[in-house]
């Protein structure tokens, strides 16, 4: 919770621009209510497992190549976690190694998005993965 209002989308991206046009997309379809943006996978981590805190969002969005802690070590911890593994996780990220779609499918990856290059694409694939995930999708709650 930010402020005593659940999270809704947490984006986990270590790229300033991707990271701003997915959150411009999402606002534009209102779905970024209250989204959190962090950095790195460390922050993600402190977020989601600070004593005390109950920071479940509806969402998160991972990128899997970020500094300090990639995103399968973060993926991989928050699967582990009896409170945590239910929330959606969609890896959206420009690595198409089949090392990394595995390993991550083998952590409980819900969905593995390759980013498009193209920026229609790009704000395309995003639109739909918030519209599924968030609207569409039927959370175990």
């Amino acid at each position: 919770m930010v402020n005593n209002i659940p999270v809704e989308v947490l984006l986990i991206e270590d790229n300033p621009e991707d990271a701003e046009l997915t959150i411009r997309v999402l606002k534009k379809h209102n779905l970024a209510n209250n989204l959190v943006h962090l950095r790195d996978g460390e922050a993600a981590l402190n977020f989601l497992f600070d004593k005390g805190s109950n920071n479940i969002p509806r969402l998160i969005l991972l990128d899997l190549k970020m500094p300090k802690v990639d995103g399968i070590e973060v993926l991989g911890k928050i699967k582990k976690d009896e409170q945590k593994k239910l929330i959606p996780v969609v890896v959206l990220t420009s690595s198409k190694e089949e090392h990394d779609v595995i390993e991550s499918y083998k952590l409980g990856v819900n969905a593995y998005v390759v980013k498009p290059v193209e920026f229609e694409k790009f704000v395309e694939a995003v639109a739909k993965l918030g519209l599924f995930w968030l609207l569409l999708n039927q959370p175990p709650r």
